[in-house]
């Protein structure tokens, strides 16, 4: 499913305006930028449009301002640090209501292979609601818009899905192209064997695409916290750990439909169990392993054990193509980390293609130190899930088919 959509190669940009969405949607601490993956993940594109004279003007959100303008919100850090990362200007327009007097000044102003950088578009409450002057203001500064913010890609905003309806050309960026290829492309046409490992706390998040990849994948890997009530539907003692007793039938039909496509459905063997929740989240713990069917009561099972680390490495290992969303235990606490790094450690070892979904397991598998090891992690969490779970994402959608 290369969706065949306009890319940045196919558009001439030389002296026209180029809205481009990004995701600089950074951690900010007392104004300074703490993680800069997203602004650097988006230079390929920004680079390509200035060598090729496009008047670039980069839009993106922050936060959650909620439609009105919060100081500390203020994309301006980001427009600083752009100027550093690409060694020429990005002149911010601060404009409250984002399109206004310098904004317009900014582009009327503008040479060929110039940057300015608006304010954070959720500064507007239209922006959310996908709301039709918003989208005209933005169309107003452009002749092309370039949409790379994968991130966003599962809402219809005006700065991805209504600026796109106004503009004659709305192509696709590299990061977004790369998204698009290794998430769609890993679902709708993998090379096998295909394994995907899902962990994170919830069933509920996660319920479509459990039963999405159980039709895509050849085995499906269960850990994390959503594993407890997989295995209390089977009837095993779970203890204190985390369940959602709504789900059990839903899990046991699971379990039916793995069986019935003939699909391996792997779920853990052995629990490091501890006797609280820790708090703070990285104090020390009292862990204690115990196989699946023997977990006492009163226990709280935090990570996949290492039975269980063995069993899914072991299934990695054959693999072709991976996907991997959620970690496998509370990985914020070093002693209850070791499952996940297990699983970072046979996806960095595999000669299979392996796509991290965004969220936490990209946060972990970068945290570990494994992250060049990886083919592609996703830059965007709730994205990558709605991909997973085999929907359109509209911001995709919009951009013009080749």
């Amino acid at each position: 499913m290369s969706l065949n959509k306009v890319s940045v190669d196919d558009i001439d940009v030389k002296g026209k305006r180029v809205l481009c969405r990004c995701d600089f949607n950074v951690p900010l601490k007392e104004g300074k930028i703490t993680d800069e993956n997203r602004l650097v993940a988006a230079l390929p594109t920004i680079k390509k449009l200035i060598a090729d004279g496009g008047k670039v003007i980069l839009c993106s959100h922050l936060g959650k301002p909620k439609g009105e303008p919060k100081p500390e919100l203020s994309l301006a850090p980001v427009a600083a640090r752009l100027t550093e990362l690409l060694g020429q200007e990005v002149k911010f327009a601060a404009d409250p209501e984002v399109v206004g007097p310098n904004a317009k000044a900014a582009v009327e102003a503008m040479q060929d292979g110039e940057v300015i950088l608006l304010e954070n578009t959720r500064y507007r409450a239209e922006e959310t609601k996908n709301g039709e002057a918003f989208s005209k203001d933005l169309a107003s500064l452009c002749d092309i818009f370039v949409n790379d913010a994968f991130g966003t890609a599962h809402r219809a905003h005006c700065s991805n899905v209504g600026v796109s309806e106004l503009v004659s050309t709305a192509a696709v960026g590299y990061l977004m192209q790369k998204e698009i290829d290794f998430l769609g492309n890993a679902v709708e046409n993998p090379v096998r064997p295909f394994v995907a490992i899902l962990g994170g706390a919830k069933v509920a998040d996660k319920l479509n695409v459990i039963s999405n990849l159980l039709e895509k994948c050849d085995t499906l890997i269960i850990g994390g916290g959503m594993a407890y009530t997989f295995l209390k539907a089977q009837g095993n003692e779970i203890g204190n750990s985390l369940v959602d007793d709504t789900k059990l039938d839903y899990c046991k039909e699971m379990i039916a439909k793995a069986e019935k496509l003939g699909k391996k459905l792997l779920l853990p063997i052995d629990s490091a169990t501890i006797s609280a929740f820790p708090d703070p989240i990285d104090a020390p713990v009292d862990v204690e392993v115990y196989d699946s069917g023997n977990m006492p009561a009163g226990r709280e099972g935090c990570d996949i054990g290492p039975k269980t680390a063995e069993m899914f490495a072991e299934a990695v290992k054959s693999a072709k193509t991976v996907v991997w969303n959620g970690p496998m235990g509370v990985f914020e606490n070093p002693t209850l980390a070791a499952g996940t790094i297990a699983v970072a450690k046979a996806l960095a070892e595999t000669e299979a293609t392996t796509i991290i979904g965004g969220g936490d397991s990209a946060a972990a598998v970068n945290q570990l130190g494994f992250g060049g090891k990886m083919s592609h992690i996703s830059t965007g969490g709730g994205a990558s899930l709605e991909f997973l779970e085999g929907k359109e994402l509209p911001g995709v959608a919009a951009a013009t088919d080749k």
